[in-house]
């Protein structure tokens, strides 16, 4: 049987995907293509372009690839645009979901693990924050997300399947061999410090708020390797075939670090100091978000590999340069 990851043209499921080849796993992609790529597809992974709001193609990826779990990844992401779309968030993440769900009930489907985001917390009263802390999000994403997790919690319970839910930090960083990474606008960070370092963008680099309630006036976040979340739903497939209970958990270091201390880490990496600019605050934005990441690393004995932000960089860098040569040799 194989494993669909929707959503694996994008970035995260193409890390998954390698994370499944590696690991000797089959598995089946599928992915509209609306903001992801075909070539990021590791080769040998059957593809499938389809939306997952489509039940009808979901019910013969189901039928045609033997489809004995999912992993699902599809779906938007970004808080700020969620702001000025909320209906798409709400379609897109919680309708498709529902509808993908539908289509796992119709196919059977007894293990389903979730890509969830710790933007269902809104702005914690605690940090770092655990999975017992109250769901109260600050924008259509993250209702968008937190809905999604209950509809999956009320299906599971009602057709007797088993889940995991990863509610996972600030997802950066790029395959440390080279073969998959964030690719399109740069919707993060370390994405756009990365471009700007390399002189891919002739800006500087806009700063989001310096008068946060934190040590530098800057908000504070858990940068969390895209290669280490991939190893965790890994881990999270094995914890469902050995008839583990469904259970949600938090994805991160359980460290965090302010935007001068990731425009420092640019610094000694590259060698060169980064220009910026001061930009008001976005809304939507809490000042920190920290996982508490106990429970992870006790329930799926999850031990990250890359957990060091110079790391991060470093291969955020190394891919915008492999991107960079790739589109100037199509040009």
């Amino acid at each position: 049987m194989s494993v669909l990851v929707t959503g694996g043209a994008g970035y995260i499921g193409a890390h998954m995907l390698l994370a499944l080849k590696d690991a000797g796993e089959s598995a089946v992609a599928l992915d509209n293509l609306s903001t992801g790529a075909r070539w990021l597809t590791p080769d040998g992974i059957p593809f499938v372009e389809a939306d997952v709001g489509d039940e009808a193609a979901l019910a013969k990826v189901f039928r045609d690839h033997n489809i004995g779990e999912v992993i699902h990844f599809a779906g938007s992401i970004l808080v700020s645009e969620s702001l000025r779309h909320p209906l798409d968030y709400y379609q897109n993440n919680t309708a498709n979901t529902m509808t993908l769900l539908k289509a796992c009930v119709a196919a059977g489907i007894k293990r389903f693990i979730f890509s969830s985001t710790a933007s269902v917390y809104g702005t914690p009263e605690r940090v770092p924050v655990s999975e017992q802390a109250p769901i109260r999000s600050i924008s259509p994403y993250g209702a968008s997300m937190s809905m999604s997790e209950r509809i999956l919690q009320d299906a599971a319970t009602a057709h007797d399947m088993s889940y995991v839910t990863l509610r996972y930090f600030n997802v950066a960083g790029a395959d440390p061999k080279g073969r998959a990474g964030e690719i399109g606008k740069p919707t993060h960070l370390i994405k756009a410090a990365a471009q700007i370092a390399l002189g891919l963008r002739q800006e500087k680099l806009k700063i989001y708020g310096n008068d946060y309630p934190t040590p530098d006036g800057t908000a504070i976040r858990d940068y969390v390797h895209v290669s280490d979340l991939a190893q965790a739903h890994l881990a999270a497939l094995e914890r469902l075939r050995n008839q583990g209970s469904s259970i949600t958990l938090n994805c991160g270091y359980g460290q965090g670090q302010s935007v001068f201390e990731v425009v420092d880490a640019f610094r000694r990496v590259t060698g060169e100091a980064m220009d910026y600019e001061i930009a008001p605050r976005r809304a939507g934005d809490p000042p920190q978000l920290i996982a508490d990441n106990a429970a992870i690393r006790t329930v799926l004995d999850w031990r990250p590999r890359y957990d060091d932000i110079d790391f991060i960089v470093k291969t955020a860098i190394d891919w915008e340069q492999q991107v960079g040569k790739r589109q100037g040799n199509a040009a």
